[in-house]
C-alpha cells in the first residue's frame, strides 16, 4: 500500500502548479479541477511504483486524460463571465489584462495537441524533449506543432491587430 502521508503532503505542495497546468489546457476551472482530481486518482494506484519525478508524472497524467476527454468530445459548454474593470486602477494594469485576456482567446482558439503544446514549452518552461515525453510523441511532433501553433498565432487578425496598433 502507498504511503499516504507522503502522498498527501505531495497533492498539497503540487495542487496549485497542477491546477494551474490543466487550467491552461481545459480554460475552465471546474473542468480543470475535474482533470487534475482525475490525474491524482491516478496516480495514487501508482504512488508505489512512481519515481522521485513524481509531479512530472502527475503532469503526464493530466496531459495524456485531457487529450483522451478531448479525443471523446468531452467538453462542457463555455461561460463567458466577467466583471467590469476597476476604474479606478491604473492605465497599465487595464492594458496587461487586456493583452492577457487576447492572448488567452488566441490560445483559446488553437487545437487541442497544439495548445497543449504551447502551454507545455512556454507556459511550463519544458524543453521539447520533455514536453515530447510528456505528450507521449517524438520531438519532431512538438517542433512541428510548436510552429503550427506560433504560425497560427502570428496571423490571429484579433490578437495581432491589437498589437501593432501599439506598436
Amino acid at each position: 500500500m502507498a504511503d499516504r502521508t507522503e502522498y498527501d503532503a505531495f497533492v498539497a505542495a503540487a495542487w496549485h502548479r497542477l491546477l494551474r497546468t490543466a487550467y491552461l489546457l481545459t480554460r475552465d476551472w471546474a473542468a480543470a479541477e475535474d482533470l487534475v482530481q482525475t490525474a491524482l486518482m491516478k496516480a495514487w494506484v501508482a504512488w508505489g511504483r512512481i519515481g522521485p519525478e513524481r509531479e512530472a508524472y502527475v503532469r503526464k497524467i493530466i496531459v495524456h486524460v485531457h487529450v483522451s476527454w478531448w479525443r471523446r468530445r468531452w467538453r462542457h459548454a463555455e461561460v463567458v463571465s466577467g466583471s467590469p474593470p476597476d476604474l479606478t486602477q491604473r492605465e497599465d494594469h487595464i492594458e496587461r489584462a487586456d493583452e492577457r485576456e487576447l492572448v488567452w482567446q488566441a490560445l483559446g482558439r488553437l487545437p487541442a495537441r497544439q495548445r497543449a503544446v504551447v502551454v507545455l514549452r512556454f507556459f511550463e518552461d519544458m524543453t521539447e524533449a520533455q514536453a515530447a515525453e510528456t505528450l507521449g510523441c517524438s520531438v519532431g511532433t512538438v517542433k512541428s506543432q510548436t510552429s503550427k501553433a506560433l504560425a497560427k498565432l502570428r496571423v490571429d487578425d484579433s490578437f495581432t491587430s491589437t498589437f501593432t496598433r501599439r506598436g
